[in-house]
């Protein structure tokens, strides 16, 4: 019995033996640190607009997904295998991103495609953090974030109210032909004389 307990002990200091390398547990917590964090700023941005997908689950998905890189890593994996864990991460990112995204009955409204850009990207980042490329992650989440916010004030200038016309807005909320047809102004309509209001 006491030579069985010798034995567990043994496995677990073994598998917890990475822990009194310092440089090694310092490593593990910068890179899961930094894809949290990353990613947790472009939650934020879609947090602060009311988004399904906010802050937690952009710092969870870029988490997962730097832990995915990082196991495999210091599991000894080649970068030619670790291709091959990369793209189960992404496909598996290309499925939680379908569900932020709502198809409405009306052809033309389709909403959550930017949220699941955004959680697309920060698995991306989490992947980049989880290899050591912090630097790159902190770039790309500068130009995720000046794509999110500054070009948000580009898009409302170039979609006026005067500049849009009249019937998009019908077409877009799903109205029939029949019932854009009925709704023509006042001054259209004939009188009960037969003449045309001017």
């Amino acid at each position: 019995m006491h030579e069985a307990g010798q034995a567990a002990w043994s496995a677990i200091a073994q598998e917890f033996s990475g822990i009194g390398d310092p440089e090694a547990a310092a490593r593990v917590a910068v890179r899961l640190g930094m894809a949290a964090l990353l990613a947790g700023l472009i939650g934020y941005e879609r947090e602060r607009r009311g988004k399904p997908a906010g802050l937690r689950t952009h710092m969870l998905v870029s988490l997962g997904a730097a832990l995915f890189v990082l196991a495999s890593l210091q599991a000894g994996m080649r970068i030619g295998d670790l291709s091959r864990v990369l793209q189960g991460v992404v496909a598996g990112i290309g499925f939680l991103g379908a569900g932020a995204i709502i198809k409405s009955s009306s052809r033309y409204l389709v909403k959550g495609l930017t949220t699941a850009a955004t959680i697309w990207l920060a698995a991306a980042l989490g992947a980049a953090c989880g290899m050591g490329s912090e630097t790159t992650a902190l770039a790309a989440t500068v130009f995720g974030l000046l794509i999110l916010a500054a070009l948000r004030v580009l898009e409302r200038r170039l979609e006026r109210p005067g500049r849009r016309s009249r019937r998009r807005p019908l077409q877009r909320a799903g109205v029939p032909a029949a019932s854009r047809a009925r709704r023509r102004p006042a001054n259209c309509q004939r009188a009960s004389g037969g003449k045309k209001l001017r």
